[in-house]
C-alpha cells in the first residue's frame, strides 16, 4: 500500500488530495514538525533533506512534491489527473507544473521563512525583505489568475481538473496572510480580490476530496 509521510498545511497536502482525488487506498504518516521528527535520522534515511512529503510505494521511496505527483500520475493514467505524454497540452502541463515548483513556491518560502535569506536580524530590514517578497508573490499570483482567464476556465487548463489545479490551491492557501489588494504593491490573498483566482480557490475548496482532506489533516479555519 502507498504511504504518505505528512504534516497537516506543508506540501503534502497536494499528494493527499491527489490519492484522495484518484480514490487509492493509502496509508497516512504524521511526521510531527512540532517536535522535529523531520529532522530525525529516521526521517532523514527517506529524506536527507529532511523535508515533506515522502511517498513510499513498495520498494520506491520518493521526494520532492512535484515528483511524487507525476510518479502518481503516471503510473495511475485512468485517473486522467494530467494531460496525455507527448501532447502540447501535456507540455503547458510541465511548464506550470515546474513553475509553481520552481518560482512561486520558492518565492513564498521565502517570504515565510525570510530570516534564512538575509544574515541581518534587524527587524526592519527583514520585514522589508518581507513586504518586497509579498509583492514578487503578487506578481505571480496574478499569472495564475491570467492563466485561469486565458483557459476559460473552470481549471487551470481550461475544462480538464488537473494536478495543476492542486498545486495551485495549495499556494493559494499559503497566501491567505496576504492583505491588500490585487492591484497595490501589497497584493492580495490567492482567495480575495483576484477575479478569476478568488473563485477558483473557493471551487476547490468544495471538492470532495479537498474536504475529506481538510478533516483527516484538522486543518483549521481560515483554509484560504
Amino acid at each position: 500500500m502507498l504511504q504518505l509521510h505528512y504534516f497537516p498545511s506543508n506540501a503534502s497536502i497536494t499528494p493527499h488530495i491527489l490519492l484522495e482525488e484518484m480514490a487509492l487506498p493509502f496509508e497516512l504518516k504524521r511526521v510531527d514538525r512540532n517536535t522535529n521528527a523531520h529532522k530525525s535520522a529516521e526521517y532523514l534515511k527517506l529524506n536527507p533533506n529532511g523535508l515533506i512529503p515522502v511517498l513510499v510505494d513498495g520498494d520506491l521511496v520518493l521526494y520532492e512534491t512535484a515528483a511524487i505527483c507525476l510518479h502518481l500520475t503516471d503510473t495511475h493514467p485512468e485517473a486522467g489527473l494530467a494531460p496525455v505524454v507527448g501532447t502540447k497540452e501535456r507540455a503547458h502541463f510541465y511548464k506550470w507544473l515546474m513553475w509553481m515548483t520552481n518560482t512561486l513556491q520558492p518565492t513564498l518560502i521565502m517570504y515565510f521563512y525570510t530570516d534564512r535569506y538575509t544574515p541581518s536580524s534587524d527587524a526592519d530590514d527583514i520585514a522589508r525583505i518581507k513586504a518586497k517578497t509579498q509583492q514578487r508573490a503578487g506578481a505571480m499570483l496574478k499569472q495564475l489568475d491570467d492563466q485561469l482567464m486565458a483557459s476559460g476556465g473552470p481549471w487551470m487548463l481550461g475544462e480538464k481538473y488537473s494536478v495543476l489545479d492542486i498545486y495551485a490551491f495549495m499556494l493559494g492557501r499559503w497566501t491567505r496572510v496576504f492583505t491588500g489588494d490585487a492591484s497595490s504593491t501589497k497584493p492580495a490573498s490567492a482567495s480575495a480580490a483576484w477575479p478569476h483566482l478568488g473563485p477558483f480557490m473557493r471551487r476547490m475548496l468544495e471538492r470532495p476530496a479537498v474536504q475529506r482532506v481538510v478533516a483527516k489533516e484538522e486543518l483549521k479555519a481560515p483554509l484560504i
